[in-house]
């Protein structure tokens, strides 16, 4: 018996289609040129590897079973999906990369990559789209690694720019706040490291995969909970888990219900240069190069860094 794969062929499901649209075996023989015998021995072929019964001979019509229907419906399906293939190594072949990855460091505002992820999928591009999330160095470091093709919010050291092109995305500012109900909310400003010190941070661990790691905001021998994105560390302050620095843009919108207090720190106030970046080698595929070109625009630019949206 042969194996289903090797006599379901497109020559096969042409066979089977113009049998069901003509209704004998016969008509089709008649349509496709050939002799009926010939039909007739290659639907037994198919039929004795599936097993099944595709079309009903007990009149001088031949009327698919139901097995039959179903199998000329996948073979349609198919087809369209040979189709779409087609076409896709077509528009891959004109410069569209197969697949483009895009690191997003937590800072960034995921509004913002959707719209543009939408404005992307409009084009119709071959390519697929991949988001990873990543938070400090982890960010760069997948760029690095070529588990990503780009990096947004991007914090580059100049140990790890080497091979890379950046421009900058814009400079984030960070304040530090705590829930209404946390003991730091009531004490007299500014709040000196020995105060701070004595209460819980909430820390986001960082998403890089090498030894060296970034950390912001942490005292020494102060408690910390360690939270593995910047969306739950907002949560973890919310609900008064701990305190500690968020960026602006991200607080915003509860500094102005209520929901955070800031609170003025002897600390330093702390600032951070991000970028987007890429590997430096080769030219840009069309997928990455309409990526870099809405990112030359200061409004998209601005977005990434302050459309945040409350929850």
């Amino acid at each position: 018996m042969q194996n289903p794969t090797d006599v379901l062929t497109p020559d096969a499901f042409r066979i089977l289609n113009a049998i069901a649209d003509a209704g004998s075996f016969a008509g089709a023989a008649r349509v496709l040129g050939v002799v009926p015998s010939t039909l007739t021995y290659r639907v037994r072929q198919i039929e004795d590897a599936l097993d099944v019964l595709l079309f009903d001979r007990s009149s001088r019509q031949a009327k698919p079973t139901a097995a039959g229907n179903e199998l000329l419906r996948q073979g349609q399906r198919l087809r369209g999906e040979v189709e779409a293939v087609v076409n896709r190594v077509k528009r891959v072949a004109t410069g569209w990369e197969p697949q483009l990855t895009i690191a997003i460091d937590g800072l960034i505002s995921h509004p913002a990559v959707m719209e543009l992820a939408c404005d992307f999928f409009s084009l119709n591009p071959p390519t697929q789209l991949r988001l990873r999330d990543e938070v400090l160095s982890g960010t760069v470091g997948a760029l690095a690694s070529g588990r990503a093709d780009l990096a947004l919010g991007a914090i580059l050291e100049p140990s790890s720019a080497a091979g890379l092109k950046a421009k900058p995305l814009g400079t984030v500012r960070f304040v530090y706040a705590v829930a209404p109900h946390h003991p730091l909310a009531s004490l007299p400003e500014p709040i000196g490291d020995a105060e701070l010190q004595k209460h819980r941070a909430v820390v986001v661990s960082d998403s890089t995969h090498s030894a060296i790691t970034q950390s912001f905001g942490l005292l020494e021998g102060q408690e910390s909970f360690v939270v593995s994105s910047v969306a739950a560390k907002l949560d973890a302050q919310l609900r008064g888990l701990g305190a500690g620095f968020l960026s602006e843009p991200m607080a915003r919108p509860y500094l102005e219900t209520g929901r955070l207090v800031r609170r003025q720190v002897e600390r330093s106030t702390r600032e951070i240069s991000l970028s987007y970046a890429w590997r430096a080698s080769g030219t840009p595929g069309k997928a990455l190069a309409w990526w870099l070109t809405q990112l030359e625009r200061p409004i998209t630019r601005r977005a990434l860094l302050e459309q945040h949206r409350g929850v």
